[in-house]
């Protein structure tokens, strides 16, 4: 149940909190999707690591195929589903790209490995077999067997800054409680909507 909370991110923190506690996989897990330049939609699974007033900020190779379909149409949508406590969030909105510092943090902060991995991996590129991906994982790692692993230029992060916010909560007989918020300026303005 959505709380009178005003403000949706502070209501996403506190129903994002409850489902750590009872989601035990990836409770940060989302779905984000993109279009092309051309309008066609494409989705895929992946991983907030970052929400504040700003937006809902997940990290990737820029050269991958969201990364492409976000430098051609810079909008997104999100849809959190969290089946233990029976709620959903879909939030869409303008993508901006995040900062060299920002992204630099949050790179440093990945195990060594997921820092290798990043280098190695053409995401979304055609892979001819696991050993190919085996030998650059190898190539990377001794090139950057001593010392901080730097950041690629071809990885960073993207920000979705919500125009709208949606909260679903589940209840008998589909008779759903939702709430959109949407973005006024500097404030929202809050809709209930039938199930």
């Amino acid at each position: 149940m959505v709380t009178d909370n005003k403000d949706p991110i502070d209501e996403f923190k506190q129903w994002f909190a409850e489902a750590e506690k009872a989601e035990p996989i990836n409770p940060n897990a989302m779905t984000l999707a993109t279009c092309t330049a051309d309008g066609k939609p494409t989705a895929r699974m992946v991983l907030l690591k970052d929400v504040t007033d700003e937006g809902f900020t997940f990290y990737t190779n820029l050269g991958s195929r969201k990364g492409g379909n976000l430098a051609d149409n810079p909008w997104a949508a999100l849809c959190f589903y969290w089946k233990n406590v029976a709620r959903q969030v879909r939030v869409e909105g303008p993508v901006v790209t995040v900062n060299d510092a920002e992204a630099d943090e949050y790179f440093a902060s990945r195990p060594r490995m997921s820092q290798i991995g990043a280098w190695a991996s053409k995401q979304s590129q055609a892979l001819s077999g696991r050993f190919e991906l085996e030998k650059r994982i190898a190539k990377y790692t001794a090139k950057h067997l001593v010392g901080p692993v730097p950041r690629p230029e071809f990885w960073s992060g993207f920000r979705v800054v919500p125009e709208r916010i949606e909260f679903w909560s589940e209840h008998e007989f589909r008779l759903h409680e939702r709430t959109l918020y949407i973005r006024d300026g500097d404030n929202w303005t809050t809709e209930t909507l039938y199930p």
